[in-house]
């Protein structure tokens, strides 16, 4: 049986259910009985509803990909490798493993918070004088106090 081209509601819901819980699109496609990634974009060019329902899986996706994040940063099954080496038996450190999970976890935050920016995105302090330390109003405040006129000049 061939890949279906043809555009439907329910098979819709499969592919951005699967991709709200995290799934690539890419291994959505992979999977027999589902269109190819040509077909998902031709539909994303001209269905509107599928459309929105696909942005809106994406967007969903980022909190599937926090709680991914949060499993493997909890998973230290292999951190640790066992050594049955001459005159050195015991445990070592599995760096490797280690800096996997790291990549592994740099991703999806770096994903996450470009599918839902405002939640998971870098956040810029844009605040006003309450958010400066103490040191910082004492000083703005002193160069203000020096650039106020002097109301004894009388050149002004």
């Amino acid at each position: 049986m061939g890949r279906p081209s043809t555009f439907s509601g329910e098979l819709s819901d499969v592919i951005c259910a699967r991709l709200a819980e995290g799934e690539s699109l890419r291994s959505v496609c992979r999977e027999e009985g589902m269109p190819d990634k040509a077909t998902i974009f031709r539909w994303l060019r001209t269905i509107p509803e599928f459309r929105d329902q696909y942005a809106r899986a994406k967007e969903e996706s980022a909190d599937a990909l926090t709680d991914e994040m949060l499993e493997i940063a909890d998973d230290a099954s292999n951190d640790w490798m066992e050594r049955h080496q001459k005159g050195n038996t015991g445990w070592e450190v599995n760096g490797e493993h280690i800096q996997r999970s790291r990549v592994r976890i740099d991703t999806r935050k770096w994903l996450a918070s470009k599918l839902k920016p405002k939640k998971y995105g870098d956040k810029l302090a844009l605040g006003g004088a309450e958010d400066l330390p103490p040191v910082a109003l004492q000083r703005i405040e002193r160069v203000i106090h020096r650039a106020k006129p002097d109301p004894s000049d009388t050149h002004s």
